[in-house]
């Protein structure tokens, strides 16, 4: 009879023996309570305290999950509890329940609560204890928190304990006023506008063309960037494969099966006349006949739309044929692109119709269609006789076959690739998702296994060395090192000119004068400027009015001369809601500073203990 792991245990023998055994039981136990391993409500029951106030492993615990299912949404993927420790919410969430602890330790310092008809107020207010009815139900309320492992006490203190921080927290934090120095200094920086000039340089400008470089420069500037001109590290892959595409043509085609296929799918092939088709329906066809005289007077078939309520999109019936339009398809297929036919009567009330498009008829004769039918059919039928060969492929390495040995066995075509992780690569095995994930992860001494790809093709492989990184040789990378060295003269010539168009229209030339001028007559901070980098608006906002200033970038260079400053407006109802969003916003900043540093005060004076050993087994709790 084959053995077990249970086979191999020994029982412990006599008396003194089987005490021995429960005595260390015991110690374990005991133990593993002390830690609160057991569950939130033994073993430690506070992962913390301030001042006289506990915090419990089951607050931090309900917290906790709170917060790491908040971020799981914002991110758009569940994560883990090791996940969310990387992310650092576990100092927020403690963080947050010091703050809490200090205001209620500083309450019950100076005896500041509410009654129970607050409580009772703020308890039917509550949507998640409602019932069908709308109003508060006992029994939803119960339900509730039976399902929250909370009890009517526990949530009650808990609630009662949240409106009097409330309470405390007006108190420290309401009453605080924006200095109006503050928001005027805020409202002249964000509503200032600029107005300037750009004369974006390119090879064109230049006063002479670049030069061609010699060998020795190319060779000198492949020395001088030889960390562009590397290769990185590669896993030199050996694989065997059988791709569909490979096998494809060699599959036989039947002309008979070609043909009924085309007229099983002959609605692709044969595309009848269509008209794109907009059609506003009235009421009657009295209102009809008036929007029809008024369309005839030259109103437009937009203004018909608009005074009916509707958009465009909203009456656009998209491409039509003819049977699709039914007793109105041979009136509206009589029209030309833009005309109006109706109004005509319609299921949903009397309608004119607008063609927006005429589509041409469209047919693909079965000679014009048959090397792409062909080409479905044997790429299908090559993915046939690569799922049958799969069986194979798992019994050739499962008794221990190489790749080599696949490749003539079964028929699959032997490469190597120096695959770099993380890259897309040149070759066509390296375009599957499937073969660059297997070839991240396998290590020298793996035995190959069949992967199917994702368009039904198969491989295996096998990692034969790390292929370090190393310099390409000059004449192997010649064309990329003088592509390199163009761009780069390229820029320097640029900015030389740059800086010599600058010091010339400083000296009083106009910028125009050089070239095409785009002229930006007004623009904010935050504005957006087409095929320029962010630096292009810093430096124009670090300007005085008249400055010219160059800006590069990568693939940029430009000469701008700041027009005019335009200072923020001081009077109309643009300013005016500015200036009181920029109120709100710093009064809110300062009363959370002020908050804060209340709180950090309270945590200080109160004293503040935490017992990290309790967080680490509510975090070795979760999933």
């Amino acid at each position: 009879m084959a053995k077990t792991p249970d086979d191999e245990v020994k029982r412990p023998k006599g008396k003194a023996k089987e005490a021995a055994v429960w005595l260390m039981m015991a110690m374990l136990i005991l133990g593993l309570g002390g830690f609160g391993v057991t569950s939130f409500t033994g073993g430690v029951t506070t992962v913390g305290q301030v001042g006289k106030v506990d915090i419990s492993t089951n607050d931090y615990a309900r917290a906790f999950q709170a917060q790491l299912n908040a971020f799981s949404q914002r991110i758009g993927q569940p994560i883990s509890a090791q996940e969310a420790l990387a992310f650092g919410l576990d100092r927020q969430v403690l963080q947050g329940l010091v703050t809490r602890a200090a205001l209620d330790n500083e309450a019950e310092r100076v005896g500041l609560s509410v009654g129970d008809e607050v409580v009772a107020a703020e308890l039917i207010k509550m949507d998640a204890f409602k019932g069908v009815s709308g109003s508060f139900d006992r029994e939803a309320y119960r339900f509730t928190l039976d399902r929250n492992n909370q009890s009517e006490a526990e949530f009650e203190t808990n609630l009662r304990r949240d409106v009097t921080r409330e309470l405390l927290q007006g108190v420290v934090a309401g009453g605080f006023a924006a200095p109006p120095a503050l928001t005027d200094t805020l409202y002249a920086w964000i509503a200032e506008r600029r107005g300037f000039s750009m004369l974006r340089l390119s090879e064109a400008d230049l006063a002479e063309p670049l030069a061609e470089p010699t060998d020795a420069e190319l060779e000198a500037f492949h020395a001088s960037n030889i960390a562009s001109f590397t290769r990185p590290e590669a896993r030199r892959i050996t694989y065997a494969a059988l791709l569909p595409e490979a096998i494809a043509t060699d599959q036989p085609v039947d002309d008979a099966v070609l043909k009924a296929l085309y007229e099983d799918r002959i609605e692709e092939f044969v595309v009848p006349e269509r008209r794109l088709v907009e059609r506003l329906i009235y009421p009657d066809q009295a209102a009809a006949d008036v929007a029809r005289a008024a369309l005839d007077a030259g109103t437009g078939f937009e203004t018909l739309v608009a005074e009916r309520g509707l958009t465009l999109d909203a009456v656009d019936m998209g491409d039509l044929t003819r049977e699709d339009l039914d007793d109105a398809g041979d009136a509206v297929f009589a029209l030309d692109e833009g005309e109006v036919a109706g109004p005509m009567p319609t299921d949903l009330g009397p309608a004119l119709f607008r063609v927006v498009a005429v589509l041409s008829a469209e047919e693909t004769t079965f000679d014009e269609a048959r090397d792409t039918l062909a080409i479905e059919i044997q790429t299908d039928a090559a993915r046939r006789l690569i799922s049958d060969r799969v069986e194979l492929v798992d019994d050739l390495l499962a008794g221990g076959s190489t790749l080599e040995d696949l490749a003539k066995e079964a028929d699959l075509a032997l490469d190597v690739v120096d695959f770099v992780p993380g890259g897309q690569g040149d070759t066509v095995i390296e375009g599957y998702p499937a073969f660059r994930a297997a070839a991240e992860v396998v290590a020298e001494g793996d035995f190959p296994e069949a992967i199917i790809l994702e368009d039904g093709g198969l491989v295996a492989l096998r990692l034969d060395e790390i292929v370090p990184a190393a310099p390409i040789p000059f004449e192997e990378a010649r064309d990329a090192v003088a592509e390199a060295w163009r761009s780069d003269a390229l820029a320097k010539a640029l900015s030389a000119r740059a800086i010599e168009i600058k010091s010339v229209v400083e000296g009083g030339a106009s910028i125009g004068s050089f070239g095409i001028v785009d002229v930006t007559p007004e623009i904010a901070r935050d504005g957006f400027i087409a095929n320029a980098p962010e630096s292009l608006l810093q430096g124009v906002f670090s300007m005085a009015e008249g400055d010219v200033l160059v800006i590069e970038d990568a693939g940029f260079v430009a000469v701008i001369r700041l027009d005019r400053i335009q200072p923020a407006a001081t009077e109309g109802p643009d300013a005016d809601a500015l200036r009181a969003a920029l109120d709100a916003q710093a009064e809110q900043a300062i009363a959370a500073d002020a908050f804060n540093a209340f709180t950090t005060a309270l945590t200080a004076e109160a004293g503040i203990s935490i017992d990290q050993a309790a967080i680490n087994a509510v975090h070795a709790s979760l999933p």
